[in-house]
């Protein structure tokens, strides 16, 4: 049996570091998941291990690559994002991978802030709401400040998916959709990287942008192979969509969070909407993708939680709970509380109907906020939430002008990260047969 020609890719999570590999009909034929002890930093915050993640990633490939029964033509990288890996001139980390949970000196930002505009002025510049060390290149500035010497050593500070790229071919380059996502680093106002980048003296620690769809030749273990230069991994799950889908659209994109995203809003960010959680990505063609934020995962999960405690049932009673149109009311524009809070007067089945609803209603805002100005007609909404059909139901009532489609691609952000460089590895034309859709209506 002649070897299975296809991409490597490696989709590294906070949770799960997995890896793919996918043959030329993005089928995936081999799946490994991998889970990490966790380390700390200096001040003792956890941190994902980055040796430990880089010597999987090379253990992986080299094994690949000795593999009979597949032909290894390239392999690419998708990461979630604010995570720098600093390096010094031998190309070793100097650095932990700083957690983008942790805390954020207040007294720190409020200097930076100071210097540069204030926070809203420079949230309008940088599309991006303020977020502590999610902009991740105020990891950098931070580092500046407080630790000097530590500064002094990083030759390169390089995003998690292109420090996995640099292990493989060796070459040091940044990518636009990671620099270009809640990073304070980018100018979204002049398509270049902010001036406190340069004045602060961050530039010097940044590699030059190689393109997002290109690839870097390399050889290793004698064989060679087409490495991409990674992605952040938002932008790579929308890059299977953008392919597919003709018509003017908006995907909402739900897990831990639901990100509602408008390639077709051109509008720029005003302060207001920043205020509400919006904010700019660039995608891996270099252009704005127009964003809002809800944090409506986490808030089903943890309300689930208490209703299962309650109700004295397991969580995963939930997952099998139908929609009853009875049980259920539109989600309309009246006021709406932050968080959801439960009598235990009602049915389970009421209440988890009355929990989709009220998340409904808090997402129909959200979504809203991108839509405003355009003339899009289709919604795709993809991850848990578009296996619920309570929620889609309600979704449909929430915008009865609109076609609200449950959307599915297996393992968006590995098949995105493997798209974006499809004409350098794959000699099909496309893969328009990966989008799955179910259509809801009213």
């Amino acid at each position: 049996m002649s070897a299975i020609p296809g991409i490597a890719v490696f989709d590294i999570g906070k949770t799960n570091k997995k890896f793919f590999f996918f043959d030329e009909d993005y089928q995936i034929v081999e799946e490994e998941m991998q889970s990490f002890y966790e380390t700390r930093d200096e001040d003792g915050f956890p941190c994902d291990d980055i040796h430990a993640i880089g010597n999987w990633v090379k253990r992986k490939l080299a094994e690949k690559l000795k593999d009979p029964a597949i032909k290894l033509r390239a392999v690419n990288f998708s990461t979630y994002g604010a995570s720098f890996v600093h390096i010094d001139a031998a190309g070793r980390p100097v650095a932990p991978l700083y957690n983008y949970l942790k805390p954020f000196p207040e007294d720190l930002g409020d200097l930076f802030y100071y210097r540069y505009g204030g926070r809203e002025q420079f949230a309008t510049e940088t599309a991006s709401p303020v977020l502590g060390n999610l902009n991740s290149g105020l990891q950098l500035y931070r580092i500046k400040e407080q630790q000097p010497h530590l500064f002094g050593e990083i030759q390169q500070s390089l995003h998690l998916p292109q420090y996995l790229g640099f292990l493989t071919h060796g070459k040091l380059f940044s990518d636009i959709t990671s620099i270009g996502c809640h990073t304070a680093l980018w100018d979204f106002r002049k398509n270049d990287y902010h001036q406190w980048v340069t004045e602060e003296g961050i530039s010097s620690k940044l590699a030059p942008l190689f393109p997002s769809d290109g690839t870097i030749d390399t050889l290793i273990e004698g064989q060679p192979l087409k490495c991409g230069v990674g992605l952040h991994d938002s932008s790579a799950a929308f890059i299977p969509y953008m392919c597919m889908i003709k018509e003017p659209f908006v995907l909402l994109s739900t897990g831990t969070w639901s990100i509602s995203m408008n390639p077709f809003n051109k509008n720029p960010l005003t302060t207001k909407e920043l205020q509400q959680d919006c904010l700019s990505y660039l995608t891996y063609q270099g252009m704005p993708l127009k964003s809002s934020r809800l944090f409506a995962g986490n808030e089903h999960e943890e309300a689930v939680k208490k209703m299962a405690a309650f109700y004295h049932v397991n969580p995963k009673y939930f997952h099998d709970i139908r929609f009853t149109p009875e049980l259920a009311m539109p989600a309309d524009d009246r006021s709406v509380a932050s968080q959801f809070v439960f009598s235990g007067e009602q049915t389970v089945e009421k209440t988890y109907h009355d929990l989709i609803q009220h998340l409904v209603k808090k997402q129909k805002h959200s979504t809203e906020l991108v839509l405003d100005d355009t003339d899009v007609k289709q919604l795709y909404i993809d991850g848990g939430f578009a296996r619920n059909e309570i929620f889609m139901n309600l979704m449909a009532q929430a915008f009865p002008h609109m076609e609200v489609y449950a959307a599915s691609v297996s393992q968006a952000t590995a098949t995105g990260a493997a798209l974006a460089i499809h004409a350098d590895w794959n000699t099909k034309e496309d893969a328009a047969h990966l989008l799955e859709v179910k259509r809801y209506t009213v």
